[in-house]
């Protein structure tokens, strides 16, 4: 069976027609990432993961991580890969450069998360999280904090958590109980018990930075109570070194379906009397300052959805190339072969490696279209940056959620591919399939995306950013005419599906306003079709790209031909899905109360 290959020429090929790779470069904040700089990151990136993290996966998923009251072990080989991830400076690909970071955008850094998760996705858990960690410490930590713990999060010397879920407390956050108290000296005690925590304890770093939401004696109930805390794992004396321990242990780990060696761990805080804490931003102002890190895991873990499912349909084609399983119809003069073909041979099979295939490429497109906006609004001025900030903030959810939705459905078809085989662990298409599964549940589970996308998101600019998005994929249908022949039905699909979107986000925006809950009712549909569309849109873009290539001459003309097969494929077989979404969307919410939760059962 083959090994993980990271995908750089696909990654690259999606940073120039959807990153906006070059553009970026024109700009002050990233003149450093060219596009020459950036294929020789991704290329060394790559290579990194394949041969580091790759082999460290099977054996992860099969030993899992050891608790005991002293804390929390991963399996040796994880120690070893992380050091040597640690070493290569990796962690700070997208962190400021004022603490250390290289400073890359996010499109590059997503195309790098993708080939760590594909590798590892266990592993890829911790260094994903302190990557959040930065991400909210550089926008609201003080002076202080950021010079004391971010180059050390940047470097990976210490990792970061994210401590929102209790017990009683999951989704909804309002319910939070944990305390903090202040000492007067600057200081809090934080005590509580968060749950769901992943890499909350382990011992791959010198110290773990948790990041906590906690309540204030005088905090107003919900949501607006809550306040932003760092509490390090150990305190850290003046001079930068660590210090004494604090209080704050894992008590346990679960017990999981997949990403068995990323601990999930209960934490508790505050056994011995209150772990030392740090207030983050202002009170009870906590929640702000976490949905920085909160977007940044949400799009990451739609990067799960492109990562292991590509790596899943790598273990597909390599299987269906050597497999060997009925006669070839049709495949000479006869009506086909004298011996078993290899599977790929076989029609059904060939249509699954190609949905496969065309949704990874659809959704690494849309997770770099979706990082390109956040850089672009970075680096550019005015009305401008406005712009892509809406539109990233319009797109978070459904990276999320459409991606690890498709995600699990490549992965299932993986195991497919396999027949029999896939069902068996020792064929390794399984862990994929166990390893995906999570990435629909957390950071908000995709019907909380779903109910943000058409709760907050549609309306934002009155309406404005969504009927924007629209318009750009009416005006890809518009240069699809030019296009010929070859791009014509892709043309045909694309016009038919953005249309049928455009009327359902007018439904949902009209029936929302009169009964919110007729539009929560169709939510989840909604961002199915939303995600297809989107998904097709930025696949015609993907065969235009190749075409112009093409025509220019550019090199590896059977990658750019498979592109616009891809893309047509996609738009014949998937956009039309749109068209069979409008009905659950647009059926409203009274069918699901006419009978009681009693009534449900069937006994």
């Amino acid at each position: 069976m083959s090994d993980y290959r990271a995908p750089v020429k696909d990654a690259l090929f999606a940073l120039r027609h959807f990153g906006s790779i070059e553009q970026l470069a024109q700009t002050e904040r990233y003149a450093h990432a060219d596009p020459e700089t950036v294929a020789s990151v991704l290329e060394e990136q790559g290579r990194f993961m394949q041969e580091v993290f790759g082999p460290t996966s099977v054996i992860g998923d099969q030993e899992g991580v050891t608790w005991t009251p002293d804390g929390v072990t991963v399996p040796e080989p994880f120690k070893a890969a992380y050091a040597k991830f640690v070493a290569a400076g990796w962690q700070g690909l997208n962190a400021e450069t004022d603490f250390g970071g290289a400073g890359f955008p996010e499109s590059v850094h997503s195309c790098a998360l993708e080939f760590s998760t594909a590798a590892n996705a266990a592993l890829t858990m911790a260094p994903g999280l302190t990557t959040g960690a930065i991400e909210l410490l550089q926008e609201w930590g003080s002076e202080e904090q950021k010079e004391v713990y971010l180059p050390k999060l940047v470097t990976g010397e210490w990792t970061g958590t994210m401590n929102l879920t209790e017990p009683q407390a999951g989704s909804d956050v309002g319910l939070s109980t944990t305390k903090a108290v202040p000492e007067g000296d600057g200081s809090y005690r934080i005590t509580g018990t968060k749950i769901y925590i992943s890499f909350g304890d382990h011992d791959m770093a010198d110290n773990i930075i948790h990041l906590v939401l906690a309540r204030l004696p005088d905090a107003p109930a919900g949501t607006k109570g809550i306040s932003l805390f760092l509490v390090p794992k150990f305190l850290v004396n003046d001079d930068g070194s660590v210090g004494e321990r604090n209080d704050v242990h894992c008590v346990s780990t679960e017990h999981k379906m997949g990403i068995h060696a990323s601990p999930t761990c209960v934490m508790s805080y505050g056994d011995e009397g209150g772990a030392v804490g740090y207030l983050v931003g202002e009170e009870h102002r906590g929640m702000r300052a976490m949905f920085t890190m909160m977007n940044s895991a949400r799009i990451a873990v739609g990067v799960q959805g492109a990562a292991i499912g590509d790596a899943a349909y790598q273990k597909a084609l390599a299987y269906a190339q050597e497999r060997r399983q009925g006669r070839e119809i049709g495949g000479d003069a006869g009506g086909g072969s004298d011996g078993p073909a290899p599977i790929v041979a076989h029609p059904d099979v060939r249509r699954m490696l190609l949905f496969m295939r065309s949704h990874v490429e659809a959704m690494r497109a849309l997770i770099i279209y979706n990082a390109a906006a956040i850089d672009l609004s970075r680096a550019l001025d005015g009305d401008e940056a406005e712009t892509w900030r809406e539109t990233a903030e319009l797109l978070t959810p459904v990276t999320k959620a459409w991606c690890t939705d498709v995600g699990m459905e490549v992965t299932s078809a993986a195991v497919q591919v396999f027949g029999g085989m896939g069902y068996i662990e020792e064929a390794g298409v399984s862990q994929h399939f166990r390893d995906m599964r999570i990435a629909p549940i957390y950071e908000g589970t995709n019907g909380i995306q779903a109910m943000d996308l058409v709760g907050r998101k549609l309306g934002m600019r009155m309406g404005g950013v969504v009927n924007d998005h629209l318009d750009r994929m009416r005006a890809t249908v518009d240069e699809l005419a030019g296009a010929g022949e070859e791009l014509a039905s892709i043309r045909s699909n694309l016009a038919d599906a953005v249309e049928v979107l455009a009327g359902a986000t007018d439904w949902i925006m009209a029936n929302g306003l009169e009964d919110p809950r007729q539009a929560l009712a169709g939510a989840t549909p909604y961002l199915a079709m939303f995600g297809t569309v989107t998904g097709g849109w930025l696949m015609a873009r993907q065969a235009l790209g190749a075409r112009a290539d093409l025509d220019a001459g550019v090199d590896d003309a059977d990658h750019l031909r498979a592109k616009v097969t891809t893309a047509r494929f996609y738009a014949e077989q998937a956009l039309p899905r749109a068209a069979g979404l409008v009905a659950s969307v647009q059926a409203g919410a009274s069918v699901l109360y006419e009978v009681g939760p009693d009534a449900l059962a069937s006994a």
